[in-house]
């Protein structure tokens, strides 16, 4: 069998677990990412110093080390056109170009594609100045919310509960600098990640999952780019997930062959349960974090040949999944999101049989781990049942001591663990 090089791009815990599924691959040589973190040499993962944003150096270095294409994790690049660039250098490459990227790096842009293709969403108006989007509270009612127009990392909405925080906020935002707000009614129901693998109108769906997005327990806190998720939903009924299919899916990828998108990678609909059936809270262009280190594991199906057939156009294998659970919890730097420590101590973290890390802000070594700022690890277990999986990642979290670090103790609560 012919071995291929691949090169992921980013240094998270999305990245991790992308190069950790591709590197299990019998296709797969060596799998190489930029920037990469040092927690990638337990994986094999061989960590290339070049910033992902540098996409001259990353184009030269795909070249010249034979990679057969590259698999772009962050949403930056991709809004910012590195799919673009690569295939104007003639290399291969995994994600949307830059027009269908405006799906996540403009509020309103999505809302207007939504719209457009019959995709069930909020009631919604965006604004670009201060005094219109005041004037437009009234429209709405309370909660109301705020969502910052471009990319802010999962973290640039709020839900405002009465007059003076809505109107605080959007003064708020637009001294900031955004040119734009969008407005929403807050849609009420339980929340799900779907992630589409998509080639040019044919698509697959990767496994379910689900995510925290507040940093404390019991749903407390600001929003963050997520605490921890878990695979699969015992709590997500066949019909309700066929709904989903049906009324959300199915016009969003018509929606992508009718408006000429030639979308090649991965798309994830944030999707909302309400009473009059699913609705899009918003769509992503890329694999999100944590959920990607809980639905990879449970992806049977080779990613290397889903990626590889979706990238060339040729017909994508069918996905199976395991029946095993998986469940991950993040461990952040204390004041994350708004002001994390950086440079505390973590060491060497104990080796496990029912746990496993995927590293994300970590500076150091292995056999002396720094945090780095932000969301550092994510501690996971894949495990018969999701109860199992929940009480292995609790049981080594609890102890071991993470100076200046917190966690969450309730991912999994909606699924009754």
């Amino acid at each position: 069998m012919e071995k291929h090089n691949v090169l992921v791009v980013g240094e998270g815990g999305r990245e991790f677990a992308i190069a950790k599924k591709l590197q299990q691959s019998p296709h797969v040589d060596q799998v190489y990412c930029a920037p990469g973190n040092v927690g990638m040499a337990t994986i094999n993962v061989e960590t290339v110093a070049i910033e992902e944003d540098n996409f001259p150096k990353l184009i030269e270095f795909a070249k010249n080390h034979d990679v057969a294409w590259t698999f772009v994790g962050p949403e930056d690049d991709l809004v910012e056109g590195i799919v673009d660039d690569f295939h104007a250098a003639g290399l291969k490459i995994f994600g949307p170009n830059a027009r269908a990227a405006q799906l996540e790096g403009s509020k309103d842009y999505a809302l207007n594609f939504m719209n457009h293709y019959g995709v069930p969403t909020a009631k919604h108006h965006s604004y670009r100045d201060q005094t219109a989007a005041l004037n437009g509270i009234d429209e709405f009612g309370f909660p109301l919310v705020i969502k910052e127009n471009g990319l802010a990392g999962g973290k640039g909405v709020v839900i405002a509960q009465n007059r003076d925080e809505a109107t605080s906020t959007i003064k708020e935002m637009f001294a900031n600098g955004q040119s734009r707000l969008v407005l929403e009614e807050c849609l009420v129901g339980p929340e799900y990640s779907m992630f589409l693998l998509l080639s040019n109108g044919h698509y697959r769906i990767l496994p379910m999952a689900q995510d925290h997005k507040r940093a404390y327990d019991g749903d407390k806190g600001p929003n963050t780019g997520g605490m921890g998720s878990y695979s699969p939903l015992p709590q997500l009924k066949e019909a309700d997930y066929q709904r989903m299919v049906k009324e959300v899916v199915e016009p969003t990828v018509k929606g992508l062959v009718a408006g000429d998108y030639h979308y090649h990678g991965i798309l994830y609909i944030g999707l909302i349960l309400t009473d009059a059936g699913p609705k899009v809270i918003e769509y992503n262009v890329r694999l999100g974090d944590p959920e990607t280190e809980v639905i990879l594991p449970r992806l049977d199906t080779d990613l290397y040949e889903l990626v590889d057939a979706a990238i060339n156009d040729e017909p994508m294998p069918d996905v199976h999944i395991s029946p095993l659970a998986t469940f991950g919890v993040v461990v952040a730097s204390e004041g994350y999101p708004t002001s994390p420590v950086h440079g505390q101590q973590l060491g060497k973290l104990p080796d496990a049989t029912d746990v496993e890390i995927d590293f994300a802000n970590v500076a150091g070594t292995i056999d002396d781990l720094k945090g780095n700022g932000g969301r550092l690890l994510m501690v996971l277990s894949k495990a018969e049942s999701l109860q199992e999986a929940h009480d292995q990642v609790y049981q080594y979290l609890d102890h071991h001591e993470w100076h200046q670090c917190f966690y969450r103790h309730d991912i999994g609560a909606k699924a009754n663990l």
